[in-house]
């Protein structure tokens, strides 16, 4: 059976830190929902693998090592290129801010 559901639902009322959810994993690709709200990465995020992501509701910005700041406001998205060290320097503590993120 083919199982439906929604990115807008489940949301947690309260988000100590982000959540990163798998909605589809495999060897080659990964889906992930990230939510946020006022969450900020304390650390570089250096993955192995390109990351395109699209922010679907709220605002953000992300930091790159040695390079200007993004802002990301709904339905921008970005690619983010293996091993490029960024974070997550500001989302909006208003509302909850809903990434997809497909890692490749």
């Amino acid at each position: 059976m083919i199982n439906k559901s929604n990115i807008f639902s489940l949301i947690p009322k309260d988000l100590p830190e982000e959540l990163f959810e798998d909605i589809i994993s495999t060897e080659k690709i990964k889906i992930e929902r990230i939510i946020s709200k006022g969450n900020i990465s304390n650390e570089w995020y250096e993955q192995d693998k390109n990351e395109w992501v699209i922010l679907l509701k709220g605002g953000a910005i992300l930091s790159f090592e040695n390079e200007d700041d993004v802002s990301l406001n709904e339905g921008d998205y970005i690619n983010i290129p293996a091993y490029k060290k960024h974070k997550v320097s500001w989302t909006k503590e208003d509302v909850e801010t809903i990434w997809l993120a497909v890692f490749y």
